[in-house]
């Protein structure tokens, strides 16, 4: 399973803070290589929101809302991506803004 898959399906169950987890390593792969320096964008910012989800949750609500910043600053990549994972990061985007109308 790819990290994002593992993503989605964490932060279904209100993992949080696995979230962030399984796409760490991704992240730190990637953004070191120049190509792929907007696909690792879109990982920072559901990183962030997924751990913006874990602080609200923890009723941390003024940290949560300062976190989901950097996801909506890098958001707006997801759409133009040519990555072919974009049909999961849609996913993960769709699942984690009806996270967050749950939680914060």
């Amino acid at each position: 399973m790819i990290a994002i898959e593992e993503f989605i399906k964490v932060v279904s169950k209100d993992q949080f803070v696995e979230g962030h987890e399984v796409l760490e390593i991704e992240w730190h792969r990637l953004k070191k290589l120049p190509d792929y320096a907007d696909e690792a964008k879109i990982l920072k910012g559901l990183i962030n929101a997924s751990t913006a989800l874990a602080l609200a949750c923890k009723g941390k609500k003024v940290g949560a809302l300062q976190v989901w910043q950097t996801y909506e600053k890098y958001a707006p990549l997801i759409p133009k991506t040519l990555s072919l994972a974009k049909p999961h990061y849609e996913e993960a985007q769709k699942l984690l803004l009806a996270k967050k109308n749950l939680y914060m």
